[in-house]
């Protein structure tokens, strides 16, 4: 009788220790462990990061870390750490959040445009993906990639088309590049290049004019109506003279890209630059500007019209004043000249 006692009392005390053991169990890999309050948070796992990091990382949004790290340690996360941007929801377990510290790296939307240079460029994907500027800048210049893409140090923003892309959040600089290099040969069918051959440009003449067209007019609606001028300029053997270029030309002679011009003077119209089309009548040797989509449609869908000159529309601000002489041009010079003296800009 005694004997069976101690051995209830045994088998009692079992039950009690794998009721415990099952409960920790339980609680280390089932029980929620998250302490943020919104309904869902990301995490950036650099890339190179070991456990520590990844700890460090999750430390404000775990409540038990000790449990997160028994699971972890127990499912192999911990030598499996993997880069990225991981989307972790309110409430989730220790078996969900490492699944998805496994698993579920989340793509980001890359979106750009409206870049002056390659620096310019840099800078902004620099903000979106792990990828430094300094990474990205060296990248894009690098002039081993660029020669076997037919690309200069000049030309090369013009493989960029400004649009909304996705990529993983540890995307690398060199992989940025070569998939934006894909993306400007995907961009280039042979609809478009056929339209360009038909009005006697290559892809990289069309991205430098519809630069120039994009600073010209902020008005998408008038883009093709502008482009037109510029290729009749072309067709009668005219330079461009496009004040944009000019404006270009100073700032890429004093490197100084801070620079806001907002009237373009006689003196500067002598500035030898070869972005100067004052000056030269060949076009320039690379965009001035990264031009969008619709500027480069416009050029490659260019307005037929008689029109050879244009300047600011001072009685509809964004929009210009089309002439098809000099005489008529003056005219409509003349008016946007007085606005400008009596607005008191001098440069």
């Amino acid at each position: 009788m005694y004997i069976k006692k101690i051995l209830l009392i045994i088998a009692l005390l079992g039950l009690v220790v794998l009721g415990f053991f099952s409960y920790t169990i339980y609680n280390n890999i089932f029980a929620p462990n998250t302490k943020f309050d919104s309904d869902s948070t990301v995490v950036y796992i650099p890339t190179g990061a070991n456990y520590t990091v990844v700890k460090d990382s999750l430390s404000p949004l775990i409540k038990d870390m000790e449990a997160f790290d028994a699971v972890a340690q127990k499912k192999n996360y911990v030598g499996n750490i993997k880069a990225g941007k991981y989307l972790l929801k309110k409430n989730m377990n220790n078996n969900d959040l490492i699944n998805v510290l496994r698993s579920q790296n989340q793509p980001v939307k890359v979106v750009f445009n409206n870049q002056e240079r390659l620096e310019d460029l840099a800078g902004r994907i620099s903000r979106q993906i792990e990828a430094d500027s300094l990474s990205l800048l060296s990248a894009m210049k690098e002039e081993e990639f660029l020669s076997g893409n037919d690309f200069t140090l000049r030309n090369g923003l013009a493989m960029y088309i400004p649009n909304q892309y996705e990529f993983f959040w540890n995307t690398s600089a060199e992989e940025f590049r070569s998939r934006m290099q894909k993306e400007y040969n995907k961009f280039w069918t042979q609809e478009k290049l056929d339209k360009a051959k038909e009005i006697g440009l290559s892809p990289l003449d069309v991205s430098v004019i519809a630069s120039i067209v994009q600073m010209e007019t902020a008005k998408v609606d008038e883009r093709p109506k502008v482009a037109g001028v510029y290729m009749n300029r072309i067709n009668k053997g005219m330079k461009l003279e496009a004040d944009p270029t000019v404006i270009y030309a100073i700032k890429d002679k004093t490197q100084n890209f801070n620079t806001v011009i907002k009237r373009v003077l006689y003196k500067d119209l002598t500035l030898d630059s070869p972005y100067n089309t004052y000056l030269y009548k060949d076009l320039p040797p690379g965009p001035i500007f990264m031009p969008d989509i619709s500027s480069i449609n416009a050029v490659l869908n260019y307005e037929k019209h008689d029109f050879i000159f244009f300047v600011a529309n001072v009685e509809n601000f964004g929009y210009h004043k089309f002439a098809k002489t000099l005489r008529e041009h003056n005219i409509n010079k003349q008016a946007y000249v007085n606005w400008v003296n009596k607005q008191g800009i001098k440069r």
